[in-house]
């Protein structure tokens, strides 16, 4: 494992910490499923998971990081499929599942030391979270069928007209 007394770990730990708290805040203040903690957490776990199978290899060892990585991306998975919930017709939780697959790739990509590009999905993935929700608000024939937002009178439910 790396040397906690080192600088790319506490780097390492920052990155995540920065990347999954910015992603995580967002999520909390429009009070999703998926908050500052758990956000942190999932890049946390997996980053570390990337960092183990890399000493296990780096060491001599049976390691192989791309069955780690592989691993990685079932059990995430099933762990998003946990936040999707269907009531009466309608999946909910699907961007709050797809947004803890994307933490996941996140954290690899910062136990893979892919820094810059952690930081760049980080920023498109917010710009995907803020900005398009905000166009999807904005533009009226977003809000239709599963994407319209029950508080507006104008928008019925699917396969009713108001």
């Amino acid at each position: 494992m790396d040397n906690p007394a080192g600088a790319e770990f506490w780097i390492r730990v920052g990155l995540v910490i920065l990347c999954g708290g910015t992603i995580g805040l967002e999520r909390q203040l429009r009070g999703k499923p998926i908050g500052i903690r758990t956000s942190v957490l999932i890049m946390l776990g997996t980053m570390m998971f990337i960092r183990m199978g890399q000493t296990l290899t780096d060491t001599g060892g049976q390691g192989d990081p791309t069955r780690v990585l592989g691993q990685l991306v079932t059990g995430i998975g099933f762990l998003g499929a946990g936040v999707i919930m269907t009531t009466g017709g309608n999946v909910r939780g699907m961007t709050s599942a797809a947004v803890v697959w994307t933490l996941a790739a996140l954290g690899a990509a910062i136990g893979l030391d892919r820094w810059l590009e952690a930081l760049v999905y980080t920023g498109l993935t917010l710009f995907v979270l803020v900005i398009v929700a905000s166009l999807e608000n904005r533009i009226r024939a977003l809000r239709k069928g599963v994407h319209a937002d029950s508080t507006d009178p104008t928008v019925g439910p699917p396969g009713v007209e108001r």
